[in-house]
């Protein structure tokens, strides 16, 4: 069967600061451009030639292939080329070397208010899409009370969509390259602008589309919905393809690759987060999956070790320790600490603390730890580190039902029995 995408030795190169030879302007920037140009000239230093050192390569020498109905997750670190790749897909700008082939009517959602027209309204925008797209005005008419209901904005159908708030873009941007059919849809971070339960709704849409043997590539940086969207995922680092393949292994390729502390102590010593006035008692910090493995990330459910190499200074002292989790919004989801085990306060002056977690029953995401140490009977804690560390969860079927845990449900994996009457 044919790809219904293939790029061969993809290449995009930049030059900083400098306008690129395949950049398309406006009537107004390039009005702009020739009124500055005078200016620019005057200012620019005697034999300025370009540099090899303001090239930059966005993506280089990338290549895939992707079959017709696969929905593929691309993802990677801000600026690693996921956008690039996907407007060079989308013939919004051309590569500077290789090819991408597409066989298939494409439907691109990259940017809030990609394709639409400012002057227009919402419903004359809905039918420029469908043109652009090649549909017929039969089949948007057929389509367009479905697209009006999913996007909610049945009120300002007919308000200009420059009044439109980037959330309203959102909404009918998506509504209308999810239902006007393109064969192959492709879809950036752009979700990210939508409320909660819009997102919610939109991924259910896309969870539909792929159901109907269309081809998506998915660019996001929530795991739980690459998990449960994509069969395949590509990883960009720096603009180069390092891992392409199934989506469970790239998305812990992804995650080994954003793990900075590479398996390496965490120096607590001289921690920039510590509270002021603080005694300095934690050392280093390291955390073991369930294996042992020196890490920063662990999969949903999977045991976690904590070890704190300690430093006392005062003289011999009961002394209590613990650890708060809190989400990337800071909110504090639980705490585990020597006064809430049977252990009880630990006798200083000690060398190592360690706390074992027998599972991590939180959603996919990133989480951080606060550290505490605190002498029995004392009113204040004489170490006390916000942030001293981050760890992510990594999606996995918890439930056993086919799917990862989505973390719209909840922060909290909790296993249940039901009794269902037949």
């Amino acid at each position: 069967m044919k790809p219904a995408i293939r790029v061969e030795n993809l290449s995009k190169q930049y030059r900083l600061g400098m306008r690129g030879k395949d950049q398309y302007n406006t009537l107004r920037e390039s009005l702009a451009s020739a009124f500055t140009a005078p200016f620019r000239r005057r200012s620019a230093a005697p034999n300025h030639s370009e540099s090899k050192d303001n090239a930059f390569l966005a993506l280089k020498d990338v290549s895939f292939a992707v079959q017709p109905g696969e929905v593929v997750g691309i993802i990677g670190r801000n600026g690693a080329g996921k956008s690039t790749l996907l407007k060079i897909l989308s013939r919004v700008v051309e590569p500077s070397s290789g090819r991408a082939e597409i066989l298939g009517r494409m439907g691109s959602l990259l940017e809030v208010g990609t394709g639409f027209h400012p002057e227009l309204t919402g419903r004359e925008n809905i039918y420029l899409n469908g043109a652009i797209l090649g549909m017929r005005r039969s089949d948007i008419d057929r389509k367009f009370d479905e697209i009006v209901a999913f996007s909610e904005i049945e009120r300002y159908l007919d308000t200009p969509v420059k009044r439109y708030s980037s959330g309203m873009y959102v909404r009918l941007a998506f509504a209308v390259a999810a239902h006007l059919d393109p064969e192959i849809l492709v879809i950036d971070e752009v979700l990210a602008v939508g409320d909660q339960e819009f997102q919610r709704k939109c991924l259910g849409k896309i969870s539909e589309i792929s159901k109907s043997a269309r081809t998506i590539l998915f660019v996001s940086h929530n795991m739980s919905a690459i998990q449960n969207l994509c069969q395949q995922v590509a990883v960009l680092e720096r603009g180069q393809l390092s891992y392409f393949g199934p989506c469970s292994k790239g998305i812990e390729h992804y995650v080994r690759s954003c793990d900075t502390s590479n398996g390496a102590e965490v120096d607590l010593s001289q921690h920039s987060r510590r509270s002021a006035g603080c005694v300095p008692v934690f050392r280093s910090m390291r955390m073991l999956d369930g294996s042992g493995v020196t890490t920063n990330h662990v999969s949903c459910g999977e045991p976690m070790t904590i070890e704190l190499q300690t430093d006392w200074s005062g003289p011999p002292a009961k002394v209590h320790f613990w650890i708060t989790v809190s989400d990337a919004a800071g909110c504090r989801l639980f705490t585990v600490g020597t006064f809430l085990a049977k252990a009880g306060p630990v006798n200083m002056p000690g060398d190592l603390v360690v706390c074992r977690l027998e599972s991590v029953n939180l959603a996919p995401g990133r989480f951080s730890l606060d550290l505490f140490a605190k002498p029995l009977y004392a009113t204040a804690p004489t170490d006390h580190i916000d942030g001293a560390a981050h760890f992510d969860v990594l999606p996995v079927d918890y439930y056993g039902n086919g799917r990862s845990p989505e973390r719209t449900l909840g922060p909290y994996l909790v296993r249940s029995e039901w009794d269902v009457p037949n």
